[in-house]
């Protein structure tokens, strides 16, 4: 069994949640403050101004205190009543269609089988009925390991129904991978803290466009948890509607100072490198004939997460197994794909050189 490099910072390889720095889990040590006085607001200015970086964008970012499934939910029920288009190329993409459905919403679904991306083609001619209020789509689907055009999605919603509102789960791809809601004209782009971000789990994050804030204020019955008004609120006074977990954003702090000093675009690049190497260790497991491939084709492959198909004489609950027995934890297959699949989460702190032992230690169980 190979050893680990001495830099390696930890066994987790799992899509979620991923390790998290030392300096970053020993930043929640810390006694809570008031959640109104002057030192919270102090704190959230600079989360602020850290994760309008990370989201490359001008607006603003709300923190909450929940899953990132609570703002799937929030962006439906703050993005008006009018009919919704699903597309959905995964679980989590599924997902957002079953939380419009529970809302109540008229959902239509634009599905394709799993392991393969959203056509923006598709999207562009089922949107030109203009029947659609709302376009949801997952920027990064962490159950096969695809990355969604979604900048080539909402260019199709944008040229056929202009206020279409376009909401983005991009929660295992934010700061793994490229995104920018502005510039692509994004209208809800959401993430939670426990992927590519690298903190533990807890927190949600989400930016809003113009016309989103515009469509949430002519909306009824958003609730109260989550509606924009009372997030909207307290930007300006640099506090949050509800008691935030403190201790959270302690760690969030010093998270997204350690991002700025690598640098957005160095992360993404750094994530990019993982895929990479482990999409050429598939191709080297092919020279010594065994058969696993990545699901997702070329084009359209997430740079965080690689959904591997195992040969037929091997399971995924197996192989995940056999990985633990030798310290380390990866995904394994999700839903429909559990038997025939696992999942390499190379996200968050991890780089080349920690990933390089992984992938040694699972060649030679797949090789047994």
């Amino acid at each position: 069994m190979s050893e680990p490099t001495a830099e390696r910072r930890g066994w987790f390889f799992l899509p979620g949640p991923t390790e998290v720095h030392p300096d970053v889990l020993c930043a929640q040590a810390r006694q809570p403050i008031s959640h109104r006085g002057s030192e919270i607001q102090a704190l959230l200015a600079r989360i602020q101004e850290g994760l309008r970086e990370v989201f490359q964008t001008a607006r603003p970012v709300l923190v909450s205190t929940s899953s990132a499934t609570g703002l799937m939910e929030a962006g439906l029920l703050n993005g008006g009543r009018g009919r919704v288009l699903a597309t959905v190329c995964g679980a989590f993409s599924a997902r957002f269609a079953e939380i419009a459905q529970d809302l109540g919403r008229d959902v239509d679904v634009l599905e394709v089988p799993w392991g393969e991306a959203i056509d923006p083609g598709a999207v562009a001619d089922r949107v030109s009925s203009g029947r659609y209020q709302v376009v949801t789509v997952v920027h990064n689907e962490t159950s096969t390991g695809v990355i969604n055009r979604v900048d080539r999605i909402a260019e199709a919603v944008r040229q056929r129904t202009p206020e279409a509102l376009v909401l983005v789960d991009s929660v295992s791809g934010l700061s793994g991978a490229e995104m920018r809601p502005d510039a692509w004209g994004l209208d809800w782009v959401l993430t939670g803290s426990q992927k590519a971000l690298a903190l533990p789990p807890g927190l949600a994050f989400a930016t809003w466009s113009e016309r989103f804030a515009a469509a949430a204020s002519e909306t009824a019955g958003r609730g109260m948890y989550f509606d924009l008004a009372r997030f909207e609120a307290q930007l300006d006074k640099h506090q949050t509607p509800t008691t935030p977990a403190v201790t959270l954003l302690y760690a969030l702090d010093v998270q997204l100072q350690r991002i700025r000093a690598e640098g957005v675009e160095a992360r993404w690049a750094r994530h990019e490198a993982m895929a990479r190497r482990t999409w050429a260790w598939v191709e080297e497991l092919h020279d010594r004939g065994v058969y696993v491939e990545v699901l997702a084709p070329e084009g359209c492959r997430s740079p965080t997460v690689t959904c591997v198909r195992l040969p037929r004489e091997r399971s995924g609950p197996e192989v995940v197994a056999r990985m633990r027995e030798r310290g380390w934890v990866i995904g394994g297959g999700y839903g429909r794909l559990k038997e025939t699949t696992i999942r390499i989460g190379h996200m968050g702190e991890h780089d080349v050189s920690t990933l390089e032992p992984l992938l040694a230690d699972l060649t030679e169980v797949l090789t047994e």
